[in-house]
Protein backbone atom coordinates (compact mmCIF):
# COMPACT_ATOMS: atom_id res chain seq x y z
CA UNK A 1 0.00 0.00 0.00
CA UNK A 2 1.17 3.59 -0.76
CA UNK A 3 1.73 6.25 1.57
CA UNK A 4 -1.52 8.14 0.41
CA UNK A 5 -3.54 5.10 0.08
CA UNK A 6 -2.22 4.23 3.97
CA UNK A 7 -3.19 8.15 4.83
CA UNK A 8 -6.38 8.11 3.17
CA UNK A 9 -7.23 4.74 4.81
CA UNK A 10 -6.90 5.58 8.17
CA UNK A 11 -8.13 8.98 7.66
CA UNK A 12 -11.50 7.76 6.39
CA UNK A 13 -11.30 5.51 9.03
CA UNK A 14 -10.59 7.73 12.24
CA UNK A 15 -11.48 10.91 11.50
CA UNK A 16 -15.62 11.52 10.53
CA UNK A 17 -16.03 15.11 12.13
CA UNK A 18 -18.41 17.27 10.13
CA UNK A 19 -16.15 19.32 7.24
CA UNK A 20 -13.40 16.47 7.02
CA UNK A 21 -14.62 14.66 3.76
CA UNK A 22 -14.02 17.89 2.12
CA UNK A 23 -10.60 18.40 3.91
CA UNK A 24 -10.13 15.15 2.24
CA UNK A 25 -11.11 16.03 -1.01
CA UNK A 26 -9.11 19.61 -0.80
CA UNK A 27 -5.73 17.60 0.37
CA UNK A 28 -6.21 14.84 -3.00
CA UNK A 29 -7.42 17.82 -5.34
CA UNK A 30 -5.13 19.62 -8.05
CA UNK A 31 -5.12 22.26 -5.89
CA UNK A 32 -2.78 20.42 -2.90
CA UNK A 33 0.67 18.78 -3.48
CA UNK A 34 -0.10 16.85 0.10
CA UNK A 35 1.16 13.93 -1.33
CA UNK A 36 3.81 14.85 -3.39
CA UNK A 37 5.61 17.60 -1.31
CA UNK A 38 8.86 17.40 0.77
CA UNK A 39 8.27 17.83 4.61
CA UNK A 40 10.97 19.66 4.69
CA UNK A 41 14.03 21.63 1.91
CA UNK A 42 16.62 19.49 3.39
CA UNK A 43 16.44 18.23 7.08
CA UNK A 44 13.30 15.09 7.13
CA UNK A 45 11.73 14.21 4.34
CA UNK A 46 13.47 16.44 1.82
CA UNK A 47 11.99 14.22 -1.17
CA UNK A 48 8.98 13.54 -3.51
CA UNK A 49 6.17 12.66 -0.74
CA UNK A 50 7.90 13.13 2.06
CA UNK A 51 5.04 15.23 3.32
CA UNK A 52 2.90 12.21 3.28
CA UNK A 53 5.35 9.74 4.82
CA UNK A 54 6.68 12.02 7.64
CA UNK A 55 2.62 12.33 8.48
CA UNK A 56 2.33 8.88 8.84
CA UNK A 57 5.58 8.61 11.09
CA UNK A 58 4.19 10.99 13.43
CA UNK A 59 0.82 9.25 13.70
CA UNK A 60 2.51 5.76 14.21
CA UNK A 61 5.13 7.80 16.89
CA UNK A 62 2.04 9.49 18.52
CA UNK A 63 -0.22 6.25 18.73
CA UNK A 64 3.11 4.92 20.21
CA UNK A 65 3.92 7.14 22.88
CA UNK A 66 -0.34 7.53 24.08
CA UNK A 67 -0.04 3.73 24.39
CA UNK A 68 2.50 3.49 27.39
CA UNK A 69 1.15 2.51 30.51
CA UNK A 70 3.15 6.01 32.36
CA UNK A 71 1.61 7.98 29.53
CA UNK A 72 -1.79 6.68 30.27
CA UNK A 73 -2.00 6.54 34.10
CA UNK A 74 0.18 8.30 35.21
CA UNK A 75 0.24 11.75 32.73
CA UNK A 76 -3.67 10.91 32.18
CA UNK A 77 -3.42 11.05 28.36
CA UNK A 78 -6.21 9.69 26.69
CA UNK A 79 -7.63 10.96 23.52
CA UNK A 80 -10.02 9.01 20.76
CA UNK A 81 -8.52 7.67 18.00
CA UNK A 82 -10.27 10.75 15.93
CA UNK A 83 -8.47 13.58 17.74
CA UNK A 84 -4.50 11.49 17.70
CA UNK A 85 -5.42 11.04 13.77
CA UNK A 86 -6.73 14.47 13.66
CA UNK A 87 -3.25 16.39 15.53
CA UNK A 88 -0.61 13.39 13.61
CA UNK A 89 -1.98 13.47 10.28
CA UNK A 90 -2.81 16.91 9.92
CA UNK A 91 0.01 18.85 12.18
CA UNK A 92 2.10 19.74 8.67
CA UNK A 93 -1.20 20.87 6.10
CA UNK A 94 0.66 24.19 6.43
CA UNK A 95 3.66 22.59 3.84
CA UNK A 96 1.15 22.36 1.04
CA UNK A 97 2.08 23.59 -1.79
CA UNK A 98 5.33 25.81 -0.60
CA UNK A 99 8.26 23.75 -1.48
CA UNK A 100 8.89 24.35 -5.47
CA UNK A 101 11.46 22.23 -7.30
CA UNK A 102 14.35 23.60 -8.93
CA UNK A 103 18.28 23.40 -10.26
CA UNK A 104 21.18 24.41 -8.95
CA UNK A 105 25.27 23.98 -9.58
CA UNK A 106 27.00 21.49 -6.94
CA UNK A 107 30.30 19.94 -7.48
CA UNK A 108 30.49 16.19 -7.73
CA UNK A 109 32.78 14.07 -5.85
CA UNK A 110 34.93 14.36 -8.83
CA UNK A 111 35.37 18.21 -8.46
CA UNK A 112 33.18 18.84 -11.96
CA UNK A 113 29.94 20.96 -11.69
CA UNK A 114 26.84 19.28 -12.05
CA UNK A 115 23.29 20.83 -12.05
CA UNK A 116 20.94 19.14 -8.90
CA UNK A 117 17.39 19.00 -7.93
CA UNK A 118 16.58 21.29 -4.89
CA UNK A 119 13.58 22.68 -2.82
CA UNK A 120 13.25 26.15 -2.39
CA UNK A 121 10.56 27.39 0.08
CA UNK A 122 7.95 29.78 -0.95
CA UNK A 123 4.76 30.60 0.86
CA UNK A 124 2.03 32.64 -0.73
CA UNK A 125 0.07 32.22 2.91
CA UNK A 126 3.13 33.49 5.26
CA UNK A 127 0.92 32.84 8.53
CA UNK A 128 3.83 30.72 10.52
CA UNK A 129 3.96 27.21 11.12
CA UNK A 130 1.40 25.43 13.37
CA UNK A 131 -1.06 28.44 13.22
CA UNK A 132 -0.92 27.83 9.70
CA UNK A 133 -2.10 24.15 10.06
CA UNK A 134 -4.91 25.30 12.59
CA UNK A 135 -6.10 28.04 10.03
CA UNK A 136 -6.23 25.73 6.94
CA UNK A 137 -7.72 22.43 9.38
CA UNK A 138 -10.41 25.25 10.48
CA UNK A 139 -11.24 26.14 7.33
CA UNK A 140 -13.11 22.62 6.87
CA UNK A 141 -13.99 21.28 10.31
CA UNK A 142 -13.49 22.12 13.71
CA UNK A 143 -10.68 21.61 15.86
CA UNK A 144 -11.19 20.58 19.82
CA UNK A 145 -9.14 23.73 21.75
CA UNK A 146 -6.51 20.56 22.61
CA UNK A 147 -6.03 19.60 19.64
CA UNK A 148 -5.34 23.21 18.05
CA UNK A 149 -3.03 24.23 20.45
CA UNK A 150 -1.16 20.37 19.69
CA UNK A 151 -0.86 21.29 16.18
CA UNK A 152 -0.09 25.33 16.85
CA UNK A 153 2.47 24.02 19.31
CA UNK A 154 3.88 20.76 17.46
CA UNK A 155 7.38 22.32 16.89
CA UNK A 156 7.75 23.16 20.70
CA UNK A 157 10.80 25.00 21.83
CA UNK A 158 12.41 24.46 17.89
CA UNK A 159 9.91 27.15 16.71
CA UNK A 160 10.15 30.78 16.95
CA UNK A 161 7.44 31.25 19.46
CA UNK A 162 7.39 32.56 22.92
CA UNK A 163 8.75 29.82 25.39
CA UNK A 164 6.42 30.56 28.42
CA UNK A 165 3.62 29.83 25.54
CA UNK A 166 4.95 26.63 24.50
CA UNK A 167 5.72 25.67 27.88
CA UNK A 168 2.17 26.78 28.66
CA UNK A 169 0.75 24.49 26.07
CA UNK A 170 2.35 21.80 27.06
CA UNK A 171 1.34 21.94 30.66
CA UNK A 172 -2.48 23.08 30.23
CA UNK A 173 -2.76 20.82 26.35
CA UNK A 174 -0.81 17.54 26.93
CA UNK A 175 -1.38 16.42 23.77
CA UNK A 176 1.11 19.33 22.67
CA UNK A 177 4.11 17.83 24.60
CA UNK A 178 3.17 14.17 22.87
CA UNK A 179 3.20 15.57 19.78
CA UNK A 180 5.81 17.36 19.57
CA UNK A 181 7.60 14.72 20.89
CA UNK A 182 6.37 12.17 18.11
CA UNK A 183 7.29 14.93 15.61
CA UNK A 184 10.47 15.34 16.93
CA UNK A 185 10.84 11.02 17.35
CA UNK A 186 10.06 11.02 13.63
CA UNK A 187 12.10 13.96 12.57
CA UNK A 188 15.20 13.09 14.17
CA UNK A 189 15.57 9.33 13.98
CA UNK A 190 12.69 7.63 12.24
CA UNK A 191 13.63 10.10 9.19
CA UNK A 192 16.95 10.12 7.36
CA UNK A 193 18.24 13.30 7.29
Amino acid sequence: MSFKETFVSIYRDKIHREGADRLLEYLMSPASDFFTAPASTRFHGAHDGGLVEHSLIVYDCLVDYLSRERVKKLYGMDYSDETVAIAALLHDVCKINVYKKSMRNVKDETGKWTSVPYYEFEDDLPYGHGEKSVYIISGYMKLTREEAFAIRYHMGFSGNDDVRNVGDSFEMFPLSFALNTADSEASFYMEKR
